[in-house]
C-alpha cells in the first residue's frame, strides 16, 4: 500500500444518506478477486444510465467542476453487506479519504485495511464542508494522519484512528508488512527464549 501522512486536496461532495456497499459497487461487478479495475464501476448505478450506459450528466463524478482525492459523503457511509470490493472500487478510482458523519463498521475495517482513511466527523462539520465545497469546488481540504486532525477555511477538528492502522497508514504496511518489519524484534525473542528453554534444561 501507498504511505498516507498528509492529504491536501480538492473534494467530490455526496451528500446521500446511507449509501450502501452494493450502491458503491454493485453485485455484479464481484467477479474479480482482482483489486484493480473495480474504479471504473464505482457507483455504477447512479454514474450510468442502466439502459443507455451513457453518463448520468447530473451525478456529481460525471461533473467536471468536483474532483481530488477526498470524497465527502452523507451519514452512515458504507452500511449493507461486508463486500471489501466497495473499498477496492474507491480506492481504484482515487480516492483516498472519505468523509462522514458516521461509517459502518465492516466498511471501516476493509477501509482501513485498503489504504483509505474513513475520517468521521461531527454532523456540524460535515455540513459545512459540503457547503463549502458546493459553493467553492477548488476549496481544499487537509487531512493530517499523524495529528489526526481534518480543516478547512480555518475550521479544525480531530477525528479517531486506531493506532495499529495509524501505524499501518504513514508506512504504507498491511498486516504482513507490518509482521515483516518487526522481523528483528521477533528474532531476538526468540533467541532469547531458546536460551531461557536451554537453562531450564
Amino acid at each position: 500500500m501507498q504511505k498516507l501522512t498528509y492529504i491536501q486536496s480538492t473534494a467530490v461532495p455526496l451528500p446521500a444518506e446511507n449509501i450502501d456497499t452494493d450502491q458503491i459497487i454493485p453485485a455484479r461487478f464481484l467477479k474479480s478477486i482482482d483489486r484493480k479495475g473495480f474504479g471504473e464501476n464505482l457507483f455504477r448505478d447512479w454514474r450510468f444510465n442502466i439502459h443507455s450506459g451513457e453518463p448520468n450528466p447530473d451525478f456529481v463524478l460525471n461533473n467536471s467542476k468536483y474532483s481530488g482525492e477526498i470524497l465527502v459523503a452523507g451519514n452512515n457511509f458504507g452500511c449493507g453487506s461486508s463486500r471489501e470490493h466497495a473499498a477496492w472500487s474507491l480506492t481504484d478510482y482515487g480516492f483516498k479519504v472519505i468523509i462522514s458523519s458516521y461509517f459502518a463498521d465492516i466498511f471501516k475495517g476493509n477501509a482501513l485495511n485498503n489504504g483509505l482513511l474513513p475520517v468521521k466527523v461531527s454532523e456540524e462539520f460535515l455540513k459545512d464542508i459540503l457547503r463549502s465545497i458546493t459553493e467553492n469546488p477548488e476549496l481544499e481540504i487537509n487531512v493530517d494522519v499523524e495529528q489526526q486532525t481534518i480543516s478547512f477555511n480555518g475550521r479544525t477538528e480531530t477525528f479517531e484512528l486506531d493506532s495499529y492502522k495509524k501505524i499501518c497508514l504513514i508506512n504504507g504496511y498491511d498486516d504482513i508488512d507490518f509482521l515483516i518489519s518487526k522481523k528483528q524484534v521477533i528474532e531476538q525473542f526468540e533467541l532469547k527464549t531458546q536460551k531461557h528453554e536451554q537453562q531450564l534444561f
